[in-house]
């Protein structure tokens, strides 16, 4: 099994920076990709970024790109998201997840295995 936690949520105000961290644990020797999903009051989940433990890799939504960045440290098995020039259409929960699966884009939700429980992102206007 692999445990996701999820940190580095907040309130901020629109412009601002947050980095969100996901550690992860358990049996990650097998975990291949790491994604970032989101979810807003009201709307279905959807795909954020998502990159390689190796790092060849990384996804995008066009909503986040030049804004969002995200990366890995293999040594810490933890990934970061961070997000600058954050708006409040940016508000939602976001979740942390890993696939065991070879790359296959990043942004399919059915792809992954194991979730994490989620933080809050509040960006006020």
């Amino acid at each position: 099994q692999v445990q996701l936690v999820e940190s580095g949520g907040g309130l901020v105000q629109a412009g601002g920076s947050l980095r969100l961290s996901c550690a992860a644990s358990g049996r990650t020797n097998n975990l291949n990709t790491m994604g970032w999903f989101r979810q807003a009051p009201g709307k279905e989940r959807e795909s954020v970024a998502a990159i390689t433990w190796g790092g060849g890799s990384t996804y995008y939504a066009d909503s986040v790109k030049g804004r969002f960045t995200i990366s890995r440290d293999n040594a810490k098995n933890t990934v970061y998201l961070q997000m600058n020039s954050l708006k409040p259409e940016d508000t939602a929960i976001y979740y942390c997840a890993a696939d065991r699966s070879l790359w296959s884009g990043g942004y399919r939700e059915s792809e992954y295995d194991y979730w994490g429980q989620g933080t809050q992102v509040t960006v006020s206007s």
